[in-house]
């Protein structure tokens, strides 16, 4: 392996802004021997039949369920999360693992019969072979899973860079990887972006990144011809009628600081009629004066983020704007709402990526799902109110590859997620997100 000459990178851990490691980010040499390792692994791992990949899975699962604690750490180190949702994480990340070594068995439904005159036809789903994995700091473990459980299901080694901020916890990943799965099976490259482009452009088949649009767009020209599966920002509308239920206030303020409001398809445009407005503002204020950062939960990634949320925020022209008490200093930002402001605020066609609503209202319920579906990303929305025909009757009409009616956020392993339009393509979870990590062939033989 080349000796590297880069300077070390400076980890710092967001809740106190003191620098808790370094990191030598992996380059050209070190990019390509990991990928030839898994290229070399690819052939075995894919041999394996579905019931012994099933069995290596369940024990990956179980080394992430043993050591809950050191990766709930590491996890917190990254990231600045509350202890009970950093671990809460890490269970979801343990039950992936399990649902797609049962998923690895069942497979996808292969097509088979006589389909010309004296001619048996089938499908093969296969392994695309070596997939390189690009995941966000936001959900550095749980993303991570996101794509790794399904391309390892469907028989795919892979190759995972985390962000440059939370490399933590995908280190211990790979390390439990090699002791579950075999050697080179799933390994980790930590690094910056100019790693992630160096993995983009490497010796790979098949791309999949979870990221802002800006970088997906740069990944897919570098990709070329080869695959990329792609799961780009949020900006989620959320239509609140009149006769929304009671529980929608304060479910919206946990979906929207969750994290400190870092989800793609966190709650992020509230959308409600005008005879309801002032109504609508006053019951979510005074749910997000009962959310507090530093006490529920935790701070911004990075300085980087921190300065974009702030911009966004400076630059709003929104003639309200109401703070939740909590932490300000370092990377805390505490919940916050905007209201009175244009259509084309930069808060409400930005994905600020942070714990804020902005408060829009609308005549009639059509514009209202005019203005929903009037920002280029698709990803995620809600719907809320007692009246579950007009609750269908919107759904199917929002742009977005997941809706929610009287909840947000509320996910499962069994259920597909993905975005439409500047959200991306491709799909996360269920069954459904094997088919993104293999390809079909066709064998016809004469009878």
């Amino acid at each position: 392996m080349e000796a590297s000459t880069e300077p070390s990178i400076h980890l710092t851990d967001p809740r106190t802004g003191h620098t808790r490691g370094t990191l030598v980010p992996a380059r050209a040499g070190r990019v390509a021997e990991t990928v030839a390792r898994a290229r070399a692994a690819a052939p075995g791992w894919r041999a394996l039949t579905p019931r012994e990949r099933e069995r290596r899975l369940d024990a990956l699962a179980d080394l992430v369920e043993r050591h809950l604690t050191e990766y709930t750490v590491l996890e917190q180190a990254g990231t600045g999360k509350p202890e009970a949702e950093a671990a809460g994480e890490i269970h979801q990340v343990a039950d992936l693992f399990r649902f797609y070594a049962g998923a690895a068995r069942t497979g996808s439904a292969p097509a088979a019969g006589r389909y010309l005159p004296g001619h048996e036809s089938w499908v093969r789903w296969e392994p695309i072979g070596v997939v390189a994995a690009v995941v966000p700091w936001n959900y550095p473990l749980l993303m991570a899973a996101w794509r790794c459980a399904p391309a390892l299901a469907a028989g795919n080694t892979v190759v995972v860079k985390p962000a440059e901020t939370t490399p933590d916890s995908a280190a211990l990943l790979a390390a439990h990887a090699a002791e579950a799965l075999g050697e080179d099976v799933l390994t980790a490259l930590p690094g910056d972006r100019e790693t992630g482009r160096l993995l983009v452009t490497a010796d790979v088949d098949l791309v999949a990144f979870t990221g802002s649009a800006a970088a997906g767009a740069d990944i897919a020209a570098r990709a070329g011809h080869r695959r990329v599966s792609l799961e780009l920002g949020g900006n989620s509308p959320v239509l609140v009628l009149p006769d929304a239920p009671a529980h929608t206030w304060s479910a919206l303020a946990d979906a929207c600081t969750y994290n400190a409001g870092q989800s793609c398809a966190a709650p992020a445009r509230v959308i409600t009629l005008s005879d309801d407005y002032e109504h609508v503002l006053a019951s979510l204020t005074a749910a997000f004066a009962e959310r507090q950062a530093g006490r529920d939960f935790g701070p911004l990634n990075n300085p980087d983020q921190a300065a974009r949320y702030d911009r966004i925020l400076a630059a709003s022209a929104a003639k309200r704007s109401t703070a939740a008490p909590g932490r300000t200093d370092g990377l805390w930002r505490p919940a916050r709402l905007l209201a009175d402001l244009p259509d084309d605020d930069p808060a409400v066609l930005e994905e600020v990526f942070g714990p804020l609503l902005t408060v829009q209202h609308a005549p009639t319920a059509e514009e209202a799902l005019a203005l929903a579906n009037a920002v280029p990303q698709a990803l995620a929305a809600s719907v809320w109110t007692r009246d579950l025909a007009t609750a269908l009757d919107l759904t199917a009409r929002l742009e977005a590859g997941e809706a929610w009616i009287n909840c947000h956020l509320v996910q499962t392993a069994e259920l597909p997620h993905g975005g439409r339009g500047a959200s991306g393509h491709g799909t996360d979870l269920s069954v459904l997100a094997l088919q993104e990590y293999q390809r079909p062939k066709t064998v016809t033989a004469r009878l």
